[in-house]
């Protein structure tokens, strides 16, 4: 998936936000007015500072408009909010993930369907997904943890996110509820998400065929590594395209 352009103005960043939900459905992912997008977001005139601009509430992607987009800062408790619409029930998600990882600039959540199958079952619950096939490593980690069950835009579910991602994932199962996903620009993010659901899909086909071999660690290691030079060749790459 193509690196998103450098976004020079808030309305481009707006429209970049509509233009990868829009694109949640066509990618088979999401459904309805479910499933929600962030960007991290700075603005320079006090007392904005930084912050992140998310889907509003309970509206349809294809309904939306550039000015629907909700501002909320990053580290104020309670975060200071602007727009006409609420920001999606999942806010918190999205501001403690950027917040604790300012190498991630966009999160994606979804309910899409295998990856919120399995995060019913009582073994992914526990386990995750394990190392089952060398993409595994496309999270960041080498397996695919869930978290523990939270009701929905609660700070516990916030915090059981954080614990199963730790300090280097990128994207991880919520129990009985879906997936979430980050990167280093929107479209990383979205096509982590759009992996994880794939390996989701292999991974349970897998299981209802007795269950799959697993990688080696040292395996996984080697491609964890080779991944974190393939992020840093891109990123350099994707700056020096947008310098030019």
């Amino acid at each position: 998936m193509k690196s998103t352009p450098k976004l020079q103005t808030e309305l481009q960043a707006r429209q970049a936000l509509i233009e990868q939900a829009l694109s949640l459905d066509r990618l088979g992912i999401n459904h309805g007015k479910s499933g929600n997008l962030s960007l991290r977001w700075h603005r320079s005139s006090p007392p904005q500072g930084q912050g992140l601009l998310i889907t509003p509430s309970a509206i349809a992607y294809e309904a939306l408009e550039a000015e629907d987009l909700v501002w909320l800062s990053l580290h104020d408790d309670p975060p200071r909010i602007d727009g006409k619409l609420k920001p999606s029930s999942e806010w918190q998600m999205h501001r403690d993930l950027l917040r604790a990882r300012p190498d991630c600039m966009a999160v994606v959540h979804t309910h899409s369907l295998y990856a919120t199958a399995l995060s019913c079952m009582p073994k992914v619950q526990r386990e995750g997904i394990p190392a089952f096939h060398y993409m595994v490593a496309a999270s960041g980690a080498d397996r695919i943890a869930c978290a523990d069950y939270a009701g929905f835009g609660t700070a516990a579910l916030s915090e059981a996110m954080l614990r199963a991602l730790g300090s280097e994932a990128r994207a991880c199962l919520l129990a009985h509820h879906g997936v979430i996903a980050s990167g280093e620009d929107l479209a990383a993010a979205l096509g982590l998400a759009k992996e994880v659901e794939m390996l989701a899909a292999m991974y349970s086909q897998c299981l209802s065929l007795g269950g799959p071999a697993l990688l080696s660690q040292e395996a996984m290691d080697a491609v964890l590594k080779a991944f974190v030079g393939y992020r840093q060749a891109n990123q350099v790459a994707c700056e020096a395209s947008s310098s030019e």
